[in-house]
């Protein structure tokens, strides 16, 4: 007869086996709360599965996938969802201006949108907390919402562009305008053949401070799309501008391709003709007219078809005051190029326009360069050149190309930069610590 030791070892080897198979077959349920897969039960059990324990294991799964908001959201390390996953928080302004960023932004472009808010918010915005506009030609999608709404500190705003707003005017000859766009094409200039960058410029000529959710401010942060910021700010842009009474900022001035604008300077001189009224006595004229090679380094300026030098604000970064947009004097400006066609029977780029009109309507002392923000948007980076401004302002002075290839030159030392003829002939070189607005923070 068999021992009750021996009796018993078949059914102990039996349940060692069992052990380790549930152990290495149903560990993918000991973290169900947060990352039940459906699959992985039909992996296990195939479609066999019925009764009461269905039941339980489908609600399981259904709080487990309500978790998760949408496509994107990515597996967390924690072990639960104890916190909600989109917090409630606090967006209420604490800056004091009436101003807001604007974003001009497609679906497509959320992982850029997303680098570029999350650079500033860092930089600058967490700490005043000013809302964010986004436009879009066409409507946005729950992703793009959700997505930039979590990044940003402020409220957030959605805004599709009427149809008016966005697409190329009726009085536009669509004969004239397809054998330009070929034209261009073939002489490979750059963004010669879009057909959606020629309504972008047009837009942001013309169109983006008529908005109407802008109408509620009065200063405007431009951001792009994948572009950086390098430096802490430590004050607030718009405050400075509002105090010293001036109306727009920039950060980079470079020249543009004269394949794009052949005939946009003689326009401009017959605006002048037609309303020289609006021409600012103390405007900066010299600035985009003036070529002499003492303020590149000695190298020669970039071959202009006319007058104008080229010389132009890097418009991807601006910050500026809309009433300057909605004056009477640029209403008349904008209309007057535009009834020409040049914005797509040529390429005229929204930098330019804007750079002219301030260049020609405003006084020169109301145009500011932020000389201590350092910005990076491919494929140019200009960095603050003071070791102290540097250091107190954190800046990281290095960023990398589409090609992966270190930028660390600042574009104010290439013989493209017009910074130097800005210092001349502009508002000249200022220190903000020299400016009202630090002597009394």
């Amino acid at each position: 007869m068999l021992s009750l030791t021996d009796r018993l070892l078949p059914l102990a080897i039996c349940l060692v086996a069992i052990f380790i198979y549930c152990e290495k077959n149903l560990s993918l349920f000991r973290n169900i709360d947060h990352e039940f897969r459906q699959e992985d039960l039909k992996r296990l059990f195939g479609n066999g599965l019925h009764g009461p324990y269905n039941n339980e294991i489908k609600q399981l799964h259904k709080k487990a996938k309500s978790q998760y908001k949408h496509p994107r959201s990515q597996k967390l390390a924690s072990n639960s969802y104890l916190a909600p996953y989109l917090p409630v928080k606090d967006r209420s302004q604490i800056g004091k201006e009436n101003a807001t960023m604007v974003m001009l932004v497609r679906n497509s472009d959320l992982d850029a949108a997303l680098e570029s808010i999350r650079s500033l918010e860092d930089r600058f915005n967490r700490h005043f907390r000013y809302p964010w506009v986004f436009l879009n030609d066409v409507p946005f999608t729950r992703e793009f919402m959700e997505q930039t709404s979590l990044m940003a500190s402020g409220q957030t705003y959605y805004e599709t562009i009427p149809t008016e707003d966005w697409n190329r005017p009726a009085f536009i000859n669509e004969e004239k305008y397809r054998r330009n766009l070929r034209e261009f094409e073939e002489k490979k200039i750059i963004y010669g053949a879009s057909e959606s960058y020629r309504n972008m410029c047009h837009f942001n000529s013309g169109y983006f401070y008529r908005q109407k959710r802008l109408l509620n401010y009065e200063w405007y942060f431009r951001v792009e799309p994948e572009v950086r910021y390098m430096c802490d700010f430590q004050y607030d842009p718009f405050t400075v501008l509002r105090e010293n009474n001036k109306i727009y900022g920039f950060v980079i001035t470079i020249q543009d391709y004269d394949s794009t604008i052949p005939s946009l300077w003689p326009t401009v001189e017959k605006f002048m003709e037609t309303y020289p009224e609006l021409v600012h006595p103390n405007n900066s004229l010299k600035f985009i007219t003036t070529n002499e090679t003492s303020l590149t380094n000695g190298f020669e300026m970039a071959e202009s078809s006319s007058e104008y030098n080229l010389c132009h604000f890097w418009s991807n970064f601006e910050i500026g005051n809309l009433n300057f947009f909605r004056s009477e004097a640029y209403s008349k400006y904008f209309n007057f190029l535009d009834k020409t066609g040049g914005f797509y029977y040529e390429r005229w780029g929204d930098a330019p326009v804007h750079s002219i009109a301030l260049n020609i309507l405003a006084d020169k002392n109301s145009i500011h360069h932020f000389e201590d923000i350092g910005y990076y948007h491919p494929p140019y980076l200009t960095c603050p050149t003071s070791i102290d401004i540097v250091a107190s302002k954190r800046c990281v002075c290095k960023a990398y190309g589409v090609f992966n290839e270190v930028i660390d030159e600042p574009v104010d030392l290439l013989p493209q930069s017009c910074l130097t003829r800005w210092w001349r002939y502009g508002a000249g070189k200022t220190f903000l610590s020299d400016t009202p607005y630090f002597r009394n923070h």
